[in-house]
């Protein structure tokens, strides 16, 4: 790994603030990291060391940045296959498949999105002081779809700030269980942690505000195909709701019930629900962006089966 080269920076108006001026005069790095740069010594007011965040600065005076070189983050990159959309020096977006676990947890170590992309990604400019992919949202594991992956810090506080502000604009495909008794509508109970099982989640009086909205695209008896939009981020938030309102999501093994007279030649390995479009403004240029991930082959033979007219 070669050296991180030094920036140098002059002031050409007064700033209040060392951390804020370096913050948007190299957005690359967080506030929150500048302040962590500046007080381990690592930033030079005219010379000598400036350990104050809240330092001062004058026009004219000299700044030199060292910045650490990005450490491995303790992670083993992996080489599973990645089906990428799009990638620039940016951001990294996938089609991501049933049965991937987005990041590393107990059970999955070492076979997870997180690992897959450390061995894909050979430019990673260090997330935090260490070489990692940024991870600003998940699908559930069972959940296949669009995924948008930053690959430095600029990329990641733009795009969780797009996240936060609920400018991202996500499309679901779900196969629900049942004929809806409104084509489409909002569900807008909050969510939090089911009151007695603990590991769910649930619609509860104590729980986050989320919003939930659908439309039909296809509908029959069995079954309902429905496009669905959601406003806010919330675990597990479409599979609660669908299941909220009385129609599951199909193969939903936490959310759902065992359903009984159902056609011999169908097989649901996991649950029913698909990130179908993603849109996104680009975290440096500002330009608008749109993936679309087709549903994958489970998805279309289990609509095959339940909605064979449609």
């Amino acid at each position: 790994m070669t050296a991180t080269p030094p920036l140098i920076f002059t002031p050409d108006r007064p700033a209040p603030r060392l951390d804020a001026y370096l913050a948007a005069a190299h957005p690359a790095l967080s506030r929150s990291r500048w302040k962590q740069l500046i007080e381990s010594g690592r930033v030079a007011l005219n010379g000598a060391p400036a350990l104050k965040p809240n330092t001062p600065l004058a026009p004219g005076d000299s700044l030199v940045c060292t910045l650490p070189d990005p450490e491995p983050a303790g992670l083993v990159p992996a080489d599973i296959p990645l089906s990428i959309l799009y990638e620039d020096p940016d951001l990294i977006v996938l089609d991501k498949p049933a049965g991937l676990v987005v990041h590393p947890a107990p059970g999955h170590p070492g076979d997870t999105l997180v690992n897959a992309l450390l061995h894909h990604c050979t430019d990673l400019q260090g997330i935090g002081g260490e070489l990692r992919p940024g991870i600003v949202h998940r699908l559930d594991k069972d959940t296949s779809g669009v995924l948008v992956v930053a690959k430095n810090e600029q990329a990641v506080a733009n795009l969780v700030a797009q996240f936060s502000a609920h400018t991202v604009e996500k499309e679901y495909l779900a196969l629900v269980w049942g004929a809806l008794r409104k084509p489409s509508g909002e569900i807008s109970g909050p969510i939090g942690r089911h009151p007695v099982h603990r590991q769910k989640m649930a619609v509860t009086e104590k729980g986050r505000p989320a919003l939930t909205r659908y439309d039909t695209l296809a509908a029959g008896p069995l079954a309902t195909l429905l496009r669905i939009r959601i406003e806010t981020g919330r675990t597990h938030q479409i599979r609660v709701h669908m299941a909220h309102l009385g129609h599951p999501v199909v193969g939903d093994a936490t959310y759902g019930r065992a359903r009984h007279g159902l056609p011999e030649n169908l097989s649901i390995p996991r649950q029913m629900l698909h990130a179908h479009v993603l849109r996104i403004s680009h975290p440096r240029t500002g330009r608008p962006l749109e993936f679309t991930a087709p549903p994958p082959p489970d998805f279309l033979a289990a609509r095959h089966v339940l909605l064979p007219q449609t």
